[in-house]
C-alpha cells in the first residue's frame, strides 16, 4: 500500500527535529555508553554493551527511516484554493445516518497520531471525504459494510461553535525525554 507524502509544516518540522535529536544527542549518549561497557570486558554476558548495542541499531533504523522519508514528504500549509471542499488539513464535522456526531481532522501519514481526532489522508474515511462539500452524502466501506456521513462544516483554522471534542487541543507526542520537551510555539 503507498503512502501519501503530504505533511504539514509543523509535522514536517517535528520529523526534522527528531532526526536530529537522534543523531547529535541520543547516538552519541548511547555510542559513549557502549564504548565504556565494551572495556569493561566479557561482552558475551554484559546487559549493558547488548542493551547499547540494540538501542543503537533501534536509533540507525529510524535515522535510516526518517532521512528516507524526510526526502519524499512534500510540506504544506493547509489552506486550499476551494474552502467550501474537503481537502488535506481540514476540520470536518460529520454526521452519521444514526445521527452521531464525529469532528475529525484529515493530515498526513506520518502525523495523523498527534492528535486523538487526527485522521490519515490514506484511511478509508479521508479517501471518502476528499473533495466533498457539505451536506454531500459520504460512502465509507468499513468491516460492518457501507456507513453514511454528512459534512456539517469544514475549517481549515480552529473550528468555532462546533463541539466540545473539536476544541480539545492535544499537544503533539514529543520523542524528547520531558526535561529536554519544547513548549509548542503558535
Amino acid at each position: 500500500m503507498s503512502r501519501s507524502n503530504l505533511i504539514s509544516s509543523q509535522g514536517y518540522q517535528r520529523l526534522q527535529q527528531e532526526r536530529d535529536w537522534l543523531w547529535r544527542t541520543e547516538r552519541p549518549k548511547i555510542t559513549q555508553s557502549v564504548s565504556e561497557a565494551a572495556a569493561m570486558g566479557d561482552r558475551s554476558e554484559n546487559a549493558e554493551y547488548i542493551y547499547g548495542k540494540r538501542r543503537l541499531r533501534e536509533i540507525d533504523r529510524r535515522l535510516r527511516y526518517l532521512g528516507k522519508r524526510l526526502e519524499l514528504l512534500k510540506a504544506i500549509d493547509p489552506k486550499p484554493d476551494d474552502p467550501s471542499k474537503i481537502r488535506f488539513g481540514a476540520w470536518v464535522w460529520l454526521e452519521d445516518e444514526h445521527e452521531q456526531q464525529r469532528v475529525l481532522r484529515i493530515m498526513g501519514t506520518d502525523e495523523h497520531d498527534l492528535h486523538p481526532l487526527y485522521i490519515s489522508l490514506d484511511s478509508p474515511m479521508a479517501k471518502a471525504l476528499i473533495g466533498k462539500a457539505v451536506e454531500d452524502e459520504v460512502q465509507v466501506m468499513t468491516p460492518r459494510g457501507v456507513q453514511l456521513w454528512y459534512p456539517l462544516a469544514i475549517s481549515y483554522g480552529q473550528p468555532k461553535g462546533w463541539p466540545q471534542q473539536a476544541l480539545i487541543e492535544q499537544p503533539a507526542q514529543s520523542f524528547l525525554p520531558p526535561d529536554q520537551a519544547q513548549k509548542p510555539t503558535s
